[in-house]
């Protein structure tokens, strides 16, 4: 991974704001993200978490405001932004028919990369994601965690400085979920700096350092999970999330 100055912020919003038709979807959001954390949007479905995203990786241009990765202005710099990004989108974009290799060997290819590289880069990479057993099977043959895991595999292997992960565990079983969480903590112990959105109270308080909740649009509350339970209590604190994604915190 590229480092970067100790304390930057590695992505900063200022007035973020996505109209469609008319309806905001992201309302002058703010914030700022230092590198070497996971760094999380909570919010239920609808609140503009997968909308930032897009905006982030230049999929989506912003109505206001300003977004910057890596000191550079995206909308300026979308190209150099985006080979520097890895990117999980809440639908895995996988060749089925393909092996999990070829499905890395296109990916690298893509990003210029080397056919040494990609195999010394995805073989580390399948092994951390307990894939190296089936790497030469086609994707079709994966159960929803594997091609979830793999997904991830692919964003990482061009060694991006910055990676986002859309909803990663949504749609996983129980156990493909808790299997997920392990995983990405293995990259936070790496030194692998993740933006991570998610709907799941208890995958934020797991694995976000930081932590921006979002509700239409708008964000409601900033800090550490620790620091907001502190602030609002246990019980208070159930509540609002209860609000917001309409199920129990534990309800897998």
């Amino acid at each position: 991974m590229n480092s970067s100055p100790d304390n930057a912020a590695i992505l900063r919003a200022s007035g973020l704001t996505k109209f469609f038709d008319g309806f905001c979807a992201v309302d002058h959001i703010h914030f700022a993200m230092p590198q070497g954390i996971c760094f999380g949007f909570l919010g239920p479905n609808g609140a503009g978490k997968t909308t930032t995203l897009k905006m982030i990786y230049g999929a989506l241009i912003p109505t206001e405001g300003d977004i910057q990765a890596f000191g550079r202005d995206i909308r300026l710099h979308r190209k150099a932004v985006k080979r520097r990004l890895g990117v999980v989108q809440q639908k895995d974009i996988l060749e089925l028919s393909l092996s999990a290799w070829d499905n890395l060997d296109i990916h690298g290819r893509h990003f210029g990369m080397g056919k040494k590289e990609i195999c010394d880069e995805g073989e580390h990479l399948l092994t951390l994601m307990e894939l190296s057993d089936r790497a030469l099977e086609p994707v079709f043959h994966f159960s929803g965690g594997m091609k979830r895991r793999l997904s991830i595999v692919k964003a990482l292997l061009n060694k991006p400085d910055l990676l986002l992960l859309d909803e990663p565990t949504t749609g996983l079983d129980p156990q493909s979920r808790h299997k997920m969480w392990d995983f990405i903590g293995d990259l936070k112990k790496q030194g692998v700096t993740i933006f991570l959105t998610t709907h799941y109270m208890e995958e934020a308080q797991m694995l976000c350092e930081d932590l921006v909740i979002l509700d239409r649009g708008r964000i409601i509350e900033k800090g550490s999970p620790g620091a907001l339970i502190q602030k609002h209590q246990s019980k208070n604190l159930e509540e609002v999330f209860l609000h917001l994604t309409g199920r129990e915190l534990r309800d897998e």
